[in-house]
């Protein structure tokens, strides 16, 4: 049995666990990310020591943090990073009434940082332009194929994300097993080659300036990277197929476009992120029209 480590800290303030790790949650069945009725959030992650399991808790403003593998060191140094301890709020004023009750009602919600680039690219690369359920499917496929068993007494089924050279060397057959096509599985494996200098960037905007430097990286999956990687408040998704209009939805009645959306979120700069996350759990959705996008499966093709 591999032998665990721990940390424990009291959090001051409001604080919900669930809200802020779901960001890295991708889907029910996501092989890295589990919630057990414990109420336990667990993940896994390949840190620069090696995998990691990582169990968590939250009660009463008590924080624990249980780990298990060769990286259980560094993902136990970095958990407050995680949970959003150094997110700074400062200079967030909601001006909207739909903003202003969304974060009264989700006032524990953090905006943290994993320090994993690829981690969080990856899966934003297999949701581009493809309906979300796709997306996991493929998620799932590919960490249950090509990711090690989680470290230490995970729940059943868990997985550790693959190395670079793991992604560099999937084969064209696997890739099509999982439901994805040429041109996202180029893009994953062309990053697996810049993994090094992607995780040892500098800040935000250093990472911004690689990725979008990638064939098949934009502003899109730049930010959804960055978001997660780097706890960027400001990353706005600019390019989502439901967000322009959902914000705008919310703070003016009327749906809008990417251009819209900015204009709207001007006042917010350094927190569009954080309001966008915020009117998404708690903003008004427009009315649905028309048919949705079906979901694909290149299985078949």
């Amino acid at each position: 049995m591999t032998v665990a480590r721990e940390r424990q800290w009291r959090w001051d303030g409001p604080f919900d666990l669930e809200l802020t790790l779901h960001p890295h949650r991708r889907g029910g069945g996501d092989p890295a990310w589990r919630k057990t009725s414990d109420g336990a959030i667990w993940r896994t992650s390949r840190t620069p020591d090696g995998p990691a399991t990582l169990r968590v808790t939250a009660r009463s403003g008590h924080v624990a943090g249980t780990a298990w593998g060769p990286g259980a060191g560094w993902l136990l140094e970095t958990l407050p990073a995680m949970l959003g301890v150094d997110d700074d709020v400062s200079g967030f004023v909601p001006e909207h009434d739909a903003v202003r009750a969304a974060a009264r009602r989700y006032e524990g919600l953090r905006v943290g940082r994993t320090f994993r680039v690829l981690e969080a690219l990856v899966p934003a690369v297999l949701e581009q332009k493809v309906v979300t359920g796709e997306a996991w499917r493929a998620w799932r496929w590919l960490l249950l194929r090509h990711g090690e068993p989680a470290p230490g007494p995970a729940p059943e089924g868990m997985r550790v994300f693959p190395e670079p050279e793991a992604w560099r060397s999937i084969p064209s057959w696997d890739w099509h097993r999982a439901g994805t096509e040429a041109v996202r599985a180029r893009t994953i494996v062309n990053a697996a080659w810049h993994a090094v200098k992607l995780e040892t960037a500098g800040d935000s905007a250093d990472v911004d300036r690689l990725l979008r430097a990638l064939p098949g990286i934009g502003v899109w999956t730049s930010a959804e990277v960055r978001q997660r990687s780097h706890g960027d408040a400001d990353a706005v998704s600019v390019g989502d197929y439901h967000l322009s209009s959902l914000v705008g939805w919310s703070l003016t009645g009327r749906k809008t476009d990417d251009a819209g959306m900015l204009r709207l979120l001007a006042p917010y700069r350094g927190h569009r992120h954080r309001v966008s996350r915020l009117l998404k759990l708690g903003g008004e959705r427009p009315p649905a029209r028309g048919p949705r996008m079906p979901a694909r499966d290149y299985r078949r093709f």
